[in-house]
């Protein structure tokens, strides 16, 4: 019998398409290796080619048949003949996968023995994983891992963390790794609740993995990727996704709903409720560690115990764009984190985050490069209600931080050791609330601070200044900025002079 339930609805075809017969090979077990994978297909590609079956799919009968068929459709249209038979030159059809568990776990089987698919699920079915896929992974640690062990054995020591457990690293799907499209058709993959902990999708190197209109909901992983994980030399799109209620369990790494660690594109998804619940977990909602690009997409009550709330880019590169971020928290950057990393947000709203450091964002020994962004009404315990950078440089272009709140130090911005560059911004009606908090608009200690074309206007604090303090660092404002309107003061009481600064 099968490990999986049946999905809901579940609808059996007149007749046995080549899925149904792959999942039968798996009957009773679903161990099977990359040897086992490719005895599946062939054994069903033999099932199908049987007297009297006939052709059940775009992808059975032999390649000349394929072409063949494809030749006749476009002539009877009037369009394009079929393609030479040269290499490189093939093409799949879609493969439509039965709402059952099952089905699709032998659909993604068949796709990996033959090098790729394109699926479509049942629309609107939810398929329930009870319990990891198990296979003999080909994976051997990868172009990452491998670069690392190399460092490490001319360092000795200097590890950065110890082995995973290959047995933490489980997925309730077979490992991705050849080009495969699942259009979910509006389904969810969700993971049973009383299941073992396993995420869903693990990306191998040399894996593309495409996935559309499908809902992820409790995935939940030892390590890192509680939905998703793309290693080192893998790559995905996301579109029109929606990740919930998972979570990374990893002590160190994270990525609640998803982990990149090679190159990610995401448009168009929704991030709610997911969390990094190690000790120093990062990203509850993706964490980031290769090159990302993300665009209008939307983060919700996500946390993260250390850094990134809704995204942690952790030593990686990432652009992001109309993006929004709401209700997150995290103990450094209640929003976002950049950390060791080279970040661009732009057209993008932080919106009632929390954390300790950053309530909106936080950057640290980073590049953090904010564009048309909304900055308002986030939270900080110790410092930085909208904005924390710590030993980075962060741009902020035509941007708006007001109504944040700290019950430390520097309620709109708080800069440390770093360069911030503040152009064409409003630093409006922020306030530092605690009984020594001072810098309602700004507080920086060593570093710089440049303002151009900017007002710091109706911010308080405590103590004064509130509206910008420095202390062992250099600021210039010009003449076009203006500070005013903050109490007690606008300037006075910062251990720095700073010109062109009502007082």
């Amino acid at each position: 019998m099968s490990t999986y339930p049946g999905g809901d609805p579940a609808t059996r075809p007149r007749r046995r398409s080549r899925w149904f017969l792959a999942s039968g090979f798996l009957a009773g077990s679903l161990v099977v290796g990359a040897a086992g994978a490719a005895g599946v297909a062939a054994a069903a590609d033999r099932a199908l080619s049987l007297p009297g079956l006939g052709r059940l799919s775009a992808t059975a009968g032999s390649d000349d048949d394929r072409r063949a068929a494809d030749g006749e459709r476009r002539d009877q249209d009037g369009a394009e003949r079929a393609r030479p038979a040269t290499p490189g030159t093939g093409k799949r059809g879609v493969v439509s996968v039965p709402c059952d568990a099952a089905k699709l776990v032998a659909a993604l089987v068949t796709a990996n023995a033959e090098g790729g698919a394109e699926l479509r699920l049942a629309p609107k079915c939810r398929y329930t994983l009870t319990e990891a896929f198990h296979e003999t992974d080909q994976y051997d640690g990868g172009i990452r891992d491998a670069r690392e062990a190399a460092d490490a054995a001319e360092t000795p020591g200097d590890a950065e963390a110890p082995p995973h457990n290959p047995a933490d690293d489980t997925a309730g799907l077979p490992v991705i790794y050849q080009p495969i499209t699942i259009d979910g058709a509006g389904a969810t993959i969700a993971r049973d609740a009383q299941a073992a902990a396993f995420r869903f999708f693990t990306v191998r190197d040399g894996g593309e993995l495409t996935l559309r209109d499908v809902e992820l909901h409790n995935g939940r992983s030892a390590i890192e990727g509680g939905s998703v994980h793309v290693v080192h030399g893998a790559t995905a799109l996301v579109e029109r996704v929606t990740v919930t209620q998972s979570t990374s369990l990893s002590p160190e790494g994270g990525g609640g709903g998803i982990f990149n660690d090679g190159n990610m594109v995401v448009t168009d998804s929704t991030f709610i409720g997911n969390s990094a619940s190690g000790a120093a977990g990062k990203g509850g909602g993706l964490l980031n560690g290769g090159v990302l690009t993300l665009k209008r997409s939307e983060f919700h009550r996500n946390s993260a115990n250390a850094y990134g709330g809704g995204l942690g880019n952790y030593r990686g590169a990432a652009d992001v764009e109309s993006a929004s971020f709401t209700q997150n928290s995290a103990g450094q950057g209640g929003g976002l984190a950049s950390f060791s990393a080279r970040t661009k947000v732009s057209d993008t709203e932080l919106l009632n985050n929390t954390a300790q450091v950053g309530g909106g964002a936080a950057n640290s020994d980073a590049v953090l490069v904010m564009r048309t962004m909304t900055i308002r009404g986030n939270t900080s315990t110790v410092n930085g209600g909208g904005i924390s950078t710590v030993k980075g440089l962060t741009p902020l272009d035509d941007s708006v931080i007001d109504g944040n709140t700290t019950h430390g130090l520097g309620a709109g911005i708080y800069a440390e050791k770093a360069n911030l560059l503040v152009r064409g911004s409003d630093v409006t009606r922020n306030e530092a609330v605690g009984a020594a908090s001072v810098g309602g608009g700004i507080y920086a200690t060593a570093g710089s601070v440049a303002i151009y074309t900017s007002r710091i206007t109706h911010n308080a604090s405590t103590v004064k200044p509130g509206g910008i303090f420095a202390s062992h660092a250099q600021v210039k404002i010009d003449d076009e900025s203006v500070v005013v309107e903050n109490e007690p003061t606008n300037c006075e009481g910062s251990q720095v002079p700073i010109t062109h600064c009502f007082r």
